[in-house]
């Protein structure tokens, strides 16, 4: 265990939330607190992050935020290497404040950049051969981490008999479903991405729908553990994002409005099912946005009609920001899945 005192315990414990008779919304304050802690305590705890250490990571928002309140408490410089497309002004700005230094790359595409932000960290590592590199993407400490949740949902809901959530780097959906999965061997996971997202097959491309999906492929995003994949559109989650804080009382950011939204459909289609829906964020990073109807309305096609249910796909496709749409998944690997759509 460390031995730091726990700032910000509050922040990575969600507030349950009942959405009907059959869903329970996990909703966050800030999750990436959750694997953010637990990489760096395991470090800490092995020797690998040493006192006053350089601390590295490449991120898209909310991580580099967990990141930089810990540094911060625990005396560490930290480096967040993101794209010009995925932070704005006011966000970079709230990060410098609590002492970290941001790089945002040119993202000419509008894709996130991901593989010039790993070689910019790439640069910055073979500079300082002793910063540490959290990795959120492909180590097994960011899922390992969600074992915490798990248990939190077990404890409010008893069985869990499916679990939606947005999927980015893989670590809170799979990590959570690998724990849950050990108790409840039936347990439906459905997995929530955006457009022009390459986690599940789809070509890459520009997404409007930040902190959703990837333009490279992280080893925790485990494909052999999902049952279905559903791709929500920017639009929608907007929507979807409007009504948790209207209805519910849930101040959210977008992605947890797509998952939210998938939620309620999945919970509607399985009556008897008990669904878990975890929402990662607070909605104040998108007040001056999402929440903002003058910036909104400069949007082309909005508003739009908001899909009830989703559009089902044969084949893998990328749609509108205004769509959503479905593929079942069946628990196979991405290669396998690719195979077949190739003989279509």
């Amino acid at each position: 265990m460390s031995g730091h005192v726990d700032y910000f315990r509050a922040l990575e414990t969600p507030r349950l939330a009942r959405l009907s008779h059959n869903l329970v919304a996990a909703a966050f304050p800030l999750m990436k607190l959750m694997p953010a802690r637990y990489i760096l305590d395991r470090a800490e705890a092995c020797g690998e992050l040493k006192a006053g250490a350089h601390i590295v990571e490449t991120t898209s928002g909310t991580f580099g935020m967990a990141l930089a309140l810990l540094a911060a408490a625990r005396g560490y410089l930290l480096t967040l290497v993101t794209a010009s497309s995925l932070i704005d002004a006011t966000y970079k700005a709230r990060l410098e404040r609590i002492g970290a230094t941001v790089i945002a790359i040119d993202d000419p595409r509008g894709d996130g950049n991901q593989p010039g932000r790993l070689d910019c960290l790439q640069t910055i590592l073979m500079s300082d051969p002793e910063c540490f590199w959290t990795r959120q993407y492909d180590s097994p400490r960011n899922w390992l981490a969600y074992a915490r949740l798990a248990e939190f949902l077990v404890r409010a809901m008893g069985k869990v008999d499916c679990l939606v959530g947005c999927i980015g780097t893989g670590g809170s959906l799979c990590g959570t479903g690998t724990f849950l999965r050990t108790l409840f061997p039936d347990l439906k996971i459905v997995a929530v991405d955006t457009h022009r997202s390459i986690l599940f097959g789809q070509p890459a491309g520009k997404r409007m729908l930040r902190g959703l999906g990837n333009s490279v492929l992280p080893a925790n995003v485990r494909h052999d553990l999902i049952d279905e994949i559903h791709w929500v559109g920017a639009y929608p989650a907007y929507m979807a994002a409007h009504q948790l804080l209207r209805l519910h009382g849930l101040f959210q950011g977008p992605t947890s409005g797509a998952a939210a939204l998938v939620a309620q459909w999945v919970a509607k289609t399985y009556p008897d099912a008990q669904v878990a829906v975890i929402m990662p964020d607070e909605g104040h990073r998108h007040a001056d946005t999402v929440y903002n109807d003058q910036w909104l309305a400069a949007l082309p096609g909005w508003p739009c009609e908001q899909p009830s249910v989703p559009t089902t796909l044969s084949r893998i496709m990328p749609a509108t920001e205004s769509e959503w749409t479905r593929f079942s998944w069946q628990r196979r690997s991405l290669d396998d899945v690719l195979a077949t759509q190739s003989l279509r």
